[in-house]
């Protein structure tokens, strides 16, 4: 069982169609038939949608994935028109709002590792592979791979998990010519962020994008590399062999799987509200994240 412990109503906006609640986005459509995707600010967990938020996740969410389009404006296209605040919509959404192309989505999580962890790890550990990759023998949770990886994932619905697929599956449901160009966009687009990253003395262990068609032309579209798609490692804590530091929601994991938190994650119950600590601390490490990438004070 899993899903929004308290799923929100959509919030009526004249002019704009309601389309969709996600764990984090609503998406509208407007009157010009562009996309109009506001980042809210609940967190996500285990395939649940917590009842509790974190105040200024989504403007975060939305300003940092400003900035790194910016950044890879010249390898990659992307889904943004405008950022302007739809007119009718609460003030709220300002700083969270972005107008964009209505595109041809590809239905594959485009995730690429250059270093081991997390379910990619879990996989290595029984097989020596990643989504079917052969990798060398003697890595550990940590370990930086000898090159970047794509390891591709079916995108699933709210409240279930994402399943990692072999490349030639990827091939096999959306093309030969479109997988191949989704795993070069993909490493390209990840080689250039690991860089920019690491300059800021943070490691990009991994990440996910997603990627939609107008017309011939493949654009990078959703979030990007924000703390909810990608794993931030603090470079000077860096230790394989080991749980990474990280720039994420792990504050908030922990404390759910924490005896204190007296939640079952396989049991039937949804998970109980944060508590004020909870949420302060991951607050905080969005906001260090932001304000390392950017050199920008949140």
């Amino acid at each position: 069982m899993s899903g929004f412990v308290e799923k929100p109503e959509p919030i009526e906006v004249p002019g704009l169609v309601h389309l969709h609640t996600g764990k984090v986005r609503d998406l509208y459509q407007n009157e010009a038939g562009d996309l109009v995707m506001v980042a809210s600010d609940r967190m996500s967990a285990y395939d649940w949608v917590l009842p509790t938020e974190i105040p200024d996740k989504g403007r975060i969410l939305t300003q940092l994935s400003l900035w790194w389009f910016d950044q890879l404006a010249d390898l990659a296209p992307n889904h943004v028109l405008s950022t302007e605040l739809p007119a009718g919509a609460p003030a709220d959404w300002r700083g969270r709002t972005l107008v964009c192309k209505s595109l041809r989505m590809v239905p594959v999580e485009c995730v690429a590792r250059g270093y081991l962890t997390g379910s990619g790890l879990a996989e290595y550990e029984e097989s020596r592979t990643v989504c079917g990759l052969a990798l060398p023998e003697g890595l550990v949770d940590g370990s930086e791979l000898p090159a970047p990886i794509f390891t591709p994932a079916t995108k699933a619905a709210v409240g279930e998990h994402d399943e990692n697929v072999s490349y030639e599956e990827v091939a096999r449901q959306v093309g030969a010519d479109t997988a191949a160009r989704l795993r070069q966009a993909t490493l390209a687009v990840y080689g250039r962020a690991r860089d920019i990253a690491r300059d800021h003395g943070i490691i990009l262990a991994d990440t996910k994008f997603e990627f939609g068609f107008e017309d011939e032309t493949l654009v990078l579209a959703d979030e990007v590399l924000t703390p909810d798609s990608s794993r931030f490692w603090p470079a000077d804590q860096w230790q394989p062999g080991r749980a990474q530091a990280s720039y994420d929601k792990q504050f908030v994991r922990d404390w759910l799987t924490s005896a204190e938190s007296g939640w079952d994650r396989r049991g039937e119950q949804p998970p109980p509200s944060l508590p004020q600590q909870v949420v302060d601390a991951t607050r905080a490490k969005y906001v260090e994240a932001y304000e390392r990438l950017t050199g920008v004070g949140w």
